[in-house]
């Protein structure tokens, strides 16, 4: 276990640009690169194989939507772990974006950015979440919190729900189209997960897309449980090199449980994120899936776990890479056409949209969050022959295979 800790962990730093910085320095620090990195994959290894959350209220955008009491007193049941996890997954990926966002002030920062009237001192301006937790009648709630108008997102959502209630027909029979056998015709759920759409505001920066749940529902024969979600990247502009790096951290998840998952999942992400009435796919995939209940529960979550521990070392050393590139009003306006088609596929034929609007008292300003700030649509628009934007959508409209798996089975058969 340790050397594959510290075989991928030389890996990661070769992708995301660690090791282009500190291969010509000494043996010795890069060494210490390599087994310090290898000491976080290990402990964070570690931490995994545990499977329970800590509480960290403090460290929580807000407060959990069930009871700490509650929590407290069901520590061993899958709800208040999945509660517990996408609690502290929203926590980290907002800080880590704060992070981005705060050095890019500072960079910037001037002596008109501080105000010496009445020796008062005034910092430079910040982009911070805004944290709205609500509440439902019929049973939980959620915390969304967004970041619009900053110097690197444009608009960044990251929202959790943890719902309960009563299933509706359009939700059970959407289910059951996916064959879920469910007997009764109105059905108890509890519904909890995270998800993020980041729309960041340099073109060449990609957007990026998450979502982990898990869901039960109770009808005559007992619980039924299953989990699903995925990772998704949509650049603007084509960067193998994030693309390699982007797929290869979610293979790196994927591989800690089953190996193979990850071949699995990275069709079922180009299948789904399919524009039908553009034939091109959203963006360049990564991983999702579905009714996942298998090999047992304790084993999907702790799957589900690594996914969503995955996101940040797949996305933020993208953003550290390009939010600094330059680019013109021509990828600007090419970037808000990308989101037109970003827009159409989440309002026609995202399955988590549907669902959400479907449910009882559905909050709709959180179920529209992954919606961009500003979109554009043109009229019969055509890209330049040759061009990069014309890079781009072949590899739309005929995926990658991006880490070479169907190659590397072909050969050794």
């Amino acid at each position: 276990m340790t050397f594959n800790i510290l075989f991928r962990s030389f890996q990661t730093l070769t992708y995301v640009g660690t090791y282009k910085k500190i291969k010509n320095r000494p043996l010795r620090l890069y060494c210490a690169a390599v087994l310090g990195t290898g000491i976080v994959a290990y402990n964070q290894y570690q931490s995994k194989a545990e499977m329970k959350e800590i509480m960290q209220l403090k460290n929580y955008m807000a407060n959990p939507i069930t009871p700490v009491e509650q929590l407290e007193q069901n520590k061993d049941d899958m709800k208040t772990q999945m509660e517990l996890l996408i609690m502290r997954i929203q926590a980290e990926f907002c800080r880590a974006l704060e992070k981005e966002e705060d050095k890019a002030w500072e960079d910037e920062k001037s002596v008109e950015d501080y105000d010496f009237d009445n020796d008062v001192y005034m910092t430079w301006p910040e982009a911070k979440f805004t944290v709205d937790r609500w509440t439902r009648k019929e049973g939980g709630g959620g915390i969304t919190c967004v970041l619009q108008d900053g110097r690197v997102f444009e608009k960044a959502g990251v929202n959790i729900s943890v719902v309960s209630g009563k299933l509706p027909p359009a939700a059970i029979q959407q289910m059951r189209s996916r064959g879920k056998n469910l007997q009764n015709a109105e059905l108890p759920f509890f519904a909890a997960g995270v998800s993020a759409v980041i729309h960041p505001r340099n073109p060449m920066v990609p957007t990026i897309h998450f979502n982990y749940r898990y869901f039960e529902v109770q009808d005559k024969d007992g619980v039924q449980w299953w989990f699903g979600g995925g990772t998704d990247l949509t650049p603007y502009y084509l960067n193998e090199d994030d693309a390699l790096h982007f797929h290869l951290t979610l293979k790196h998840a994927c591989d800690d449980h089953d190996s193979s998952y990850y071949a699995r999942f990275k069709k079922w992400c180009d299948d789904y994120f399919y524009i039908p009435h553009r034939g091109e796919r959203r963006g360049v995939g990564g991983i999702f899936f579905d009714d996942l209940d298998t090999p047992n529960q304790q084993a999907a979550f702790a799957f589900v776990t690594s996914c969503a521990e995955a996101v940040i070392p797949s996305y933020v050393p993208l953003v550290k890479k390009h939010k600094d590139d330059a680019y013109g009003y021509h990828e600007r306006q090419w970037q808000l056409l990308r989101r037109g088609r970003y827009v159409e596929f989440n309002l026609i034929y995202d399955r988590g949209t549907k669902f959400g609007l479907h449910t009882p008292e559905a909050r709709y300003e959180s179920i529209l969050m992954s919606l961009p700030l500003n979109a554009k649509w043109e009229y019969m628009h055509q890209v330049q022959p040759n061009s990069e934007e014309e890079k781009l959508l072949k590899i739309l409209k005929e995926p990658k295979d991006w880490l070479q798996i169907e190659d590397k089975k072909r050969s050794n058969a």
